[in-house]
């Protein structure tokens, strides 16, 4: 597999496009001089994207922020579109040699027409959605390995990677389009898988990218502050993650009822929901279906137990294998939620246990010890994010608490302050740089961060300024001890840095790689 839009069943459902059109009630265009007739077409495959058309498919030309889809329409058919699909302001601009069918709402559309051609694939297997701000990942890599003890063969669709079995790729994004989407479901099922986890992103959710499919079993997270440059705020955020717990989008719930945001959740879900209280003694415990009651935070940095009360008041002995109560948090999320995709409960408990290294998430480079300081990669990206991730690492850190961390351009500024004064009180020493300044000023971006640690720390003790994310990596690892530990939050897995519209090869895991082996052969010179 090499690209997303390339990973496509090798032997695709054919469809008659007449009969999608008149399934779908699509009217053809009349503006082209001549009208191409529906009858003969064949249809393999769906697209939205004008550069991964393949030959047989429809293009779904959808309206854009800033240019209609409609646009590439004849990009689309010189590479082997068969049809085209948009709505009447798209259309107005065609005059193409193949047929062009009207819909009021194309993206809606394109969800539900990629899955009838590629003969609803998502029947035939368990699907599992995960949304929320923080946990996504953790939680959707934690189901599947739940699942893979009911499964031989799984699917993983996230923000890390899009994988079938074994082989994967990197993902462009945390939801992909929704005709990829369901072309991927299609090649799983082709590759006998039997069970698909998948994180579900809010844009997904407002954007369509989930249409057509309807889940067995989604599940909710938290609700954080971050993405209120496209929601608009929190209220606008909740309303679209809420989308994916709606008749047709799911058939039944788990949601963490930690915050405000879950509990009202489970209130006004439209379809049967499960909670789950993971903050041992908190109210909320007592009326959820499913709580921690105990939890043991492992000092050794690795993992940590907690005992699971269910439904029927049995308490079950559970583990998660990352550090800190968030990670328990997500453990006996994913607990519940495979069990409710019908992975019997003592094996979800167990295969969840013993879970490997998620990238990117508290993810260990450098273990302590030979002089050099216990080394992370951590995603966390938003205020609450970065609270959890430094509290989880604080027990396990006998010396100083060293972060590395930016914020990204283009996205909600008012969290840079707030995430500025989070690092000034819960580490001891920081190192601000940059994480994806996009199209903004990365120093900019840096100072609102400096003016959040200011107003906890007015003299900047301890408080380093790099504008390159690997000499920040570099400072980071010389500045440290063997007790301490360096943190570097904000980008995990990510494989790319994009700088002024430029992407970058980039990875905090490998660069943290090559500062050890910088450091290790500057020691052995000097003691050569």
């Amino acid at each position: 597999m090499t690209s997303p839009a390339r990973m496509r069943p090798a032997h695709p459902a054919d469809h008659d496009l007449a009969a999608l059109a008149d399934a779908f009630s699509l009217v053809t265009s009349t503006g082209a001089a001549v009208t191409p007739s529906l009858a003969g077409v064949r249809v393999t495959g769906v697209t939205v994207a004008s550069n991964d058309v393949e030959p047989g498919d429809v293009f779904v030309a959808v309206p854009g922020l800033r240019v209609h889809g409609a646009t590439y329409a004849r990009q689309a058919v010189e590479a082997g579109a068969v049809a085209v699909v948009t709505d009447a302001v798209g259309a107005a601009t065609l005059d193409l040699p193949v047929p062009v069918l009207l819909s009021d709402d194309p993206r809606a559309l394109a969800g539900p027409l990629a899955a009838t051609v590629h003969a609803r694939p998502a029947d035939r297997l368990t699907t599992v959605g995960v949304t929320g701000t923080n946990g996504k990942t953790t939680t959707t890599y934690f189901v599947d390995a739940a699942l893979r003890a009911a499964h031989p063969v799984t699917a993983v669709m996230g923000t890390v990677e899009l994988r079938i079995g074994d082989e994967g790729i990197e993902s462009p994004r945390t939801t992909v389009e929704a005709p990829v989407l369901q072309a991927i479901l299609a090649l799983a099922l082709e590759r006998d898988a039997g069970a698909v986890a998948m994180e579900v992103s809010s844009h997904a959710l407002a954007l369509g990218r989930v249409a057509g499919l309807e889940f067995d079993v989604v599940a909710f997270t938290n609700l954080q502050r971050d993405h209120l440059d496209f929601h608009g705020d929190m209220e606008g955020y909740f309303r679209d993650k809420s989308r994916l717990f709606a008749p047709g989008q799911g058939r039944r719930g788990v949601v963490v009822v930690d915050d405000e945001w879950g509990r009202r959740l489970a209130r006004e879900a439209q379809i049967p929901v499960e909670s789950v209280a993971t903050h041992v003694g908190a109210p909320e415990s007592a009326d959820a279906d499913w709580a921690v009651v105990a939890a043991d935070i492992g000092l050794d940095g690795v993992g940590s137990t907690f005992t699971l009360r269910g439904p029927d008041g049995a308490l079950h002995e559970a583990a998660s294998p990352l550090p800190g109560l968030v990670n328990v948090s997500n453990a006996a999320l994913a607990v519940v939620v495979a069990h409710a995709a019908g992975v019997p409960l003592d094996a979800a408990i167990a295969a969840v246990g013993r879970a490997g290294a998620i990238p990117g998430r508290m993810e260990r480079v450098i273990e302590r010890g030979d002089g050099f300081p216990l080394a992370l990669v951590d995603y966390a990206h938003t205020p609450d994010a970065l609270v959890l991730a430094l509290e989880a690492v604080r027990p396990i850190t006998p010396g100083r608490l060293i972060l590395v961390f930016g914020s990204d351009g283009d996205r909600d500024q008012g969290k840079r302050p707030l995430m500025g004064e989070i690092a000034a009180r819960l580490t001891d020493v920081i190192v601000v740089t940059d994480e994806n300044p996009r199209s903004e000023e990365p120093a900019a971006i840096r100072s609102a961060i400096l003016d959040g640690v200011r107003a906890v720390r007015p003299d900047l003790a301890d408080v380093h300024e790099a504008s390159s994310r690997t000499q920040a990596i570099h400072d980071a690892l010389a500045l440290a001890h063997e007790p301490d530990t360096v943190i570097i939050t904000g980008k995990g897995h990510e494989p790319t840095q994009e700088i002024a519209g430029v992407f970058h090869r980039y990875n905090d895991r490998s660069v943290l790689q090559a500062a050890e082996s910088a450091a290790r052969a500057q020691r052995a010179e000097r003691h050569a």
